[in-house]
């Protein structure tokens, strides 16, 4: 009898065993030609919707919305042209070379876009050093300093603050509202 009841429970876990591996699921990812028992996803932050409570808060967020979709697609471009930056300045060896490449660079940066930023008002000025935060991770004093020197970062940045706008800011929009209202505007305008 006590043989009896091991090779019962013996064959019930063994039944059980293959049954589980019998209703696993596979999925098959288009593009790829491995099945998976699970998908891979990027990670996603959700905020709560946004409610204007206040006529304040209505004219904020569409003043912000005006400025932010205005400023945007410099910020973008920021981020388009230090990703190809950091890719060709790999490929470069000597520090002279990159230095010399980074200069040319930010001259002809200058000569491009100069004219157009000045037209910016101080608050367009103040979303874009966010926004430029926002699509780098990088504050735009950091880049300035990394790409060129402290010193210049430090002068760039005395000079922004002769329009109340500091190189240093971060876009943080768990704990700042304009911030909040910035990214409500680029997830439900699809920027």
């Amino acid at each position: 009898m006590k043989y009896f009841i091991t090779i019962f429970f013996f064959s019930i876990s063994i039944n059980l065993i293959y049954s589980q591996e019998d209703n696993q699921i596979f999925y098959k990812v288009e593009g790829d030609s491995v099945y998976s028992s699970h998908i891979n996803l990027e990670e996603v932050t959700v905020y709560k919707p946004i409610k204007l409570e206040t006529y304040e808060d209505l004219v904020m967020y569409y003043t912000l919305k005006r400025k932010t979709l205005k400023v945007y697609p410099y910020a973008k471009m920021a981020s388009d042209r230090l990703t190809k930056l950091n890719s060709r300045l790999l490929k470069i060896k000597s520090n002279r070379k990159k230095k010399k490449y980074t200069k040319l660079l930010e001259k002809f940066i200058q000569d491009e876009l100069t004219e157009e930023l000045k037209k910016l008002t101080k608050t367009e000025g103040q979303i874009l050093v966010k926004l430029i935060h926002r699509e780098t991770g990088i504050t735009a004093y950091d880049l300035v300093k990394e790409l060129r020197n402290g010193f210049r970062a430090f002068s760039y940045n005395t000079i922004a603050k002769f329009f109340d706008i500091s190189l240093k800011k971060e876009f943080n929009p768990e704990n700042n509202k304009e911030d909040l209202f910035i990214e409500d505007v680029l997830t439900k305008d699809g920027v």
